[in-house]
């Protein structure tokens, strides 16, 4: 199981670092990534804390550790910008917090979050098919997610990506212990959301590359 949208008590989750990468590594995962939630106020300060110490996180737990951020509630017009500073303060992965129904997110943000290149456009909510297809020629993944709440689109998400060839991954957006969900529940949700078997494969595989590319 790979789960690259993970938060911790840098934001709204409960545990450290070094206890959320061990629990995973416990629960049988492979690699993880810290998306603490961020914005312009705290992008350098979250990856200040980070970068230095992923790596050494990984190899303590026979894993593999990103660095990232989970960009959240940023203004559309300013989400370039953000995406272009957690690169330049290190940052391996940047999520964008996308248009889920169950929260007021700005129209607009999934749209800005491909346009800029983010790597998961997490819980994209009701997405459009136009911003589907673009997200299909950027490379830019949508996510499935075990969310509740969040997780009440999965089955639109998935639908359209299907129909465009957008990439999709699986995520926990894990906040406490219990939310690492082991790799047959996942399985479970992606089923419940209309995705065959194949295309589950997929996207642990598309979670994969983005792990190989970060860590190239």
């Amino acid at each position: 199981m790979i789960d690259l949208h993970t938060h911790t008590f840098f934001s709204d989750g409960v545990l450290v670092p070094a206890e959320l990468v061990r629990r995973a590594a416990v629960a049988g995962y492979r690699a993880l990534a810290i998306t603490d939630h961020a914005d312009q106020s705290n992008i350098e300060w979250l990856l200040s804390k980070l970068v230095g110490v992923v790596d050494t996180l990984g190899a303590d737990n026979n894993m593999q550790v990103l660095a990232g951020v989970e960009l959240t509630h940023v203004s559309p017009a300013k989400i370039g910008d953000a995406t272009k500073m957690a690169r330049d303060n290190g940052a391996e992965l940047v999520v964008v917090h996308g248009e889920t129904i169950v929260e007021p997110v700005a129209p607009g943000t999934n749209r800005a979050a491909i346009e800029a290149g983010v790597d998961i456009l997490s819980h994209p909510g009701l997405i459009t098919a136009e911003d589907v297809q673009l997200a299909a020629e950027k490379g830019v993944c949508l996510e499935i997610t075990t969310r509740k709440g969040h997780s009440l689109t999965n089955g639109h998400v998935a639908r359209l990506a299907t129909e465009y060839g957008a990439k999709l991954v699986i995520d926990n957006d894990a906040h406490e212990p219990g939310d690492l969900v082991s790799l047959e529940m996942a399985r479970k949700i992606a089923f419940g959301a209309g995705m065959t078997a194949e295309q589950f494969e997929q996207a642990r595989g598309n979670s994969q590359a983005l792990v190989d590319r970060a860590k190239g």
